[in-house]
């Protein structure tokens, strides 16, 4: 079975540490807006595609093939207080690997042969993307009043109400974002696809801003799965219930038809309102217990795996 996963970062991390224990045929499909930390600072010295959830997304797979030091190599941050405090190792060796090779998806296929992973990371664009967050909230004298602000740390740490985002390319270029070829290519191939968990507005609904990966998320015969959040985050979703999720990802991709919605029984306040929003995408709602028992805000894998199956189950019967 060939899935694809469209996310970033920590979210991301999570859908494919579960679907290894599905298949082994996984390709990542990753957001490349980051414009903060260790990422942020590659991307504006040296005009590359932000590292950081693509390293994410090998650290995944590195833990799930064996490869539990290369998992841990990528994931370390330099320390002390010097040119390289707070880079990880991993954003650097792909910094490297873009730089000498010129081309993210060359790289990065170079990257998954060295550390021998057999699951494959895309970017979702061959080049750097920049979100734009329409929010209220920011003027006290009119709460209602929309401001406009940019860049994924500002939108996600903001304190006021986003209200929808859009994505655009790189400063001068007068034209959409440009979806990555092969990313593309595995969305239209693949038997299961998967969006989310993940910060909301700034690693999964950017997917569905660039017009080649909308189109073919739409196109694409696979089955269509939306995984939840276990619980809103401050300042991008602070305040919305599960179903909000889904109306403002109907909002960004009308469009869109999905076939399973998975979301964690005990995080729903409201079953039966997450059953109509899920109705209103197309799809059914699996509610199960996916959370980790230990760890708060995480998604335990195995559990994850399991909805993962009968969700596949269901759409195949």
């Amino acid at each position: 079975m060939r899935a694809v996963a469209l996310g970033g970062g920590h979210g991301l991390h999570a859908t494919l540490t579960a679907l290894r224990r599905v298949t082994r045929e996984v390709t990542a499909v990753v957001t490349v807006a980051d414009d903060g930390g260790s990422s942020g600072r590659l991307r504006r010295e040296l005009g590359l595609v932000p590292p950081g959830d693509l390293r994410q997304a090998f650290a995944a797979f590195a833990a799930e093939d064996g490869g539990r030091l290369w998992a841990e190599v990528f994931q370390h941050r330099f320390g002390g207080d010097g040119a390289l405090a707070g880079h990880a190792v991993g954003n650097l060796l792909l910094a490297g690997l873009f730089e000498v090779l010129g081309d993210p998806v060359a790289a990065l296929d170079e990257a998954a042969r060295l550390i021998g992973i057999s699951g494959r990371v895309l970017p979702m664009s061959p080049e750097p993307l920049e979100i734009e967050a329409e929010v209220t909230g920011l003027d006290s004298r009119d709460p209602g009043a929309v401001r406009r602000i940019r860049g994924q740390v500002a939108v996600a740490s903001t304190p006021g109400q986003v209200r929808r985002i859009s994505l655009h390319p790189p400063a001068g270029a007068d034209r959409p974002p440009a979806g990555c070829p092969q990313a593309i290519d595995a969305v239209l191939g693949a038997d299961v696809v998967f969006l989310g968990p993940g910060s909301w507005f700034t690693s999964v609904l950017p997917h569905l801003l660039v017009p080649d990966l909308h189109d073919a998320l739409v196109r694409t015969s696979a089955a269509k799965v939306v995984v939840l959040n276990l619980i809103p985050q401050p300042g991008e979703t602070a305040g919305f219930s599960p179903e909000r999720h889904l109306d403002v990802l109907f909002e960004h991709a009308p469009a869109l038809r999905v076939d399973a919605v998975i979301a964690d029984r005990d995080s729903v306040p409201d079953p039966a309102g997450l059953h109509r929003a899920a109705g209103r995408l197309g799809a059914r709602a699996l509610l199960g217990a996916v959370a980790d028992p230990i760890v708060a805000g995480r998604h335990d894998p195995d559990a994850l795996a399991g909805c993962v199956r009968q969700a596949i189950g269901e759409h195949r019967g």
